[in-house]
């Protein structure tokens, strides 16, 4: 039997926050999305006094006021350097990860055998949280379905001390369990799904496994089918153990504010692009084409609306940082019209491949694309010990003028990328 390991940092982006800012521990926190638009992420605290997810900050200020929740804007860089630290330190307990999110991973624990699972995945949360001071949850069974749902038995029911280990169950334990969770919290199983399947009878985790694969499929669809497979144990999503390259890479954001002219449009198509072939090159390809994006706002229903795109195909396949930038100032100016109120641009990386199959140009100056490939490697070293807008192309390192950028009003210090903003400690 398979044994494979979910595990998962509790409320991720909230215990992040309280790593460096311990006078949040036991208080409701909200993390705001981009724009502190909506509700991202929230503690068990302000679970408790019903905040959704997705709840518009806006609509949400006055009953923060009067409850005491703490919001702070998403700080991405620290939770994706957290997420690096963590999923290291996870490697060294099996030699086959799968990183699923920012907070998750799969692990193969199948040769570590039976008898120890639980001690072992205790090892590992205790091991994160005196290096880290991350909670994290460990799920265990014999499929990515069951591990997903053992992980969430794990963070509901205190008695699993935050490990559950659904193969150390037998068949009238396991059953028991199942029909004590509602069909909601099967991976994969929406709102929509949720509805539809309590109108058939099929309520609880038990109902699905239970259920009439061919029905199911007919029903709803194949992935369904395979999920009630998985509940079954049977193998039906293998992992990924080997992290494959991306084959586009994305890169928008939202803006702070209306942008009317094409420089503050280029500015951010620059800044995009930038950080959209440092992605590229640490996955060793090439971009053959580039897609540029740009819109107004939707909801402005009395606004004039545009929201044109472009394709532009690279003369030669290339990550090169300014080069893919030229290109795409090139494809703007095509589509660029004044008198509109943009809210969003965004660039795409297209028909990627590796390094290694790069078509070979016969009249090509070797000397000249050697320069420039040193060029981005030196680029990347420098952003990398200095910070990501250290040096960059054109004003894509100039990041305190950019009045556009998204407006993050309660964001925390970069604590563990930033040297200007590593914590500091005084003694008492």
């Amino acid at each position: 039997m398979s044994r494979i390991a979910l595990v998962d940092v509790n409320n991720c982006y909230v215990s992040c926050e309280r790593l460096f800012r311990p006078d949040l521990l036991n208080k409701p926190v909200v993390v705001l999305s981009n724009n502190d638009g909506c509700v991202v992420a929230r503690s068990a605290e302000a679970r408790a006094l019903g905040v959704v997810m997705g709840m518009p900050w806006f609509k949400l200020k006055g009953f923060a006021r009067q409850h005491s929740i703490v919001a702070l804007s998403s700080n991405y860089p620290l939770y994706a350097d957290m997420s690096n630290r963590i999923m290291s330190l996870l490697s060294t307990y099996s030699a086959r990860q799968e990183v699923y999110s920012i907070d998750e991973c799969f692990l193969d624990l199948t040769e570590h055998g039976h008898a120890h699972l639980t001690e072992y995945a205790q090892t590992m949360r205790s091991q994160i949280a005196k290096w880290l001071g991350l909670p994290v949850c460990v799920g265990i069974a014999s499929t990515k379905t069951l591990a997903k749902l053992a992980n969430h038995v794990a963070k509901k029911q205190p008695l699993w001390r935050g490990v559950c280990d659904l193969t150390t169950l037998d068949k009238s334990a396991l059953d028991a369990l199942l029909a004590e969770i509602p069909v909601s919290a099967v991976w994969g199983v929406g709102q929509q799904h949720t509805q539809a399947l309590i109108k058939l009878g099929i309520v609880t985790v038990r109902d699905l496994r239970d259920a009439d694969g061919p029905f199911i499929r007919k029903r709803f669809s194949v992935v369904l089918e395979r999920t009630v497979q998985e509940l079954r144990g049977v193998i039906c999503l293998s992992l990924g153990w080997d992290s494959c390259a991306k084959q586009q890479i994305m890169s928008s954001r939202s803006f702070g504010r209306s942008v009317y002219t094409f420089a503050d449009l280029a500015e951010a198509v620059t800044v995009y692009v930038t950080r959209a072939a440092l992605k590229l090159r640490q996955q060793n390809s090439l971009a053959g084409a580039i897609q540029v994006q740009i819109k107004t706002n939707p909801h402005q229903l009395k606004a004039p609306q545009y929201n044109p795109s472009i394709i532009v195909p690279l003369s030669r396949p290339s990550a090169d940082t300014l080069m893919l930038n030229a290109v795409a100032v090139h494809g703007l100016g095509q589509i660029f019209q004044p008198g509109y109120a943009y809210v969003k641009a965004g660039v795409m990386l297209l028909e990627l491949l590796p390094e290694t199959r790069a078509p070979i140009d016969l009249l090509a100056d070797i000397e000249h694309a050697t320069r420039r490939t040193t060029l981005m490697h030196t680029m990347d070293r420098i952003n990398g010990k200095y910070g990501p807008n250290a040096i960059g192309a054109g004003v894509a390192g100039m990041s305190e003028r950019r009045d556009w950028m998204m407006k993050q009003g309660q964001k925390t210090p970069n604590y563990t990328t930033r040297w200007s903003e590593l914590a500091v400690v005084h003694a008492a």
